[in-house]
């Protein structure tokens, strides 16, 4: 899940050197997003569309491998 997120994100972003994905483990693992600050529009688009996206693949791709895991973007 993290590398799909990390591939995802470095292609929407200008600056892909500083995307970074923390995991963090338990009942239901969070992927916090963290990108450069110039970069933070892209990452959600407009009214959320593209952060709401994302989550969805990151939660489908989860469901088939049977885990729990949300996606957080983190300034």
């Amino acid at each position: 899940m993290k590398e799909l997120l990390l591939y995802m994100a470095r292609n929407l972003v200008d600056n892909p050197d500083a995307v970074t994905v923390t995991e963090i483990p338990g009942e239901t693992t969070v992927l916090e997003l963290r990108v450069a600050p110039e970069d933070m529009g892209k990452v959600i688009g407009r009214q959320g569309r593209i952060a709401k996206d994302i989550r969805t693949v990151i939660k489908s791709v989860a469901q088939r491998s049977g885990q729990k895991v949300s996606v957080e973007i983190v300034d």
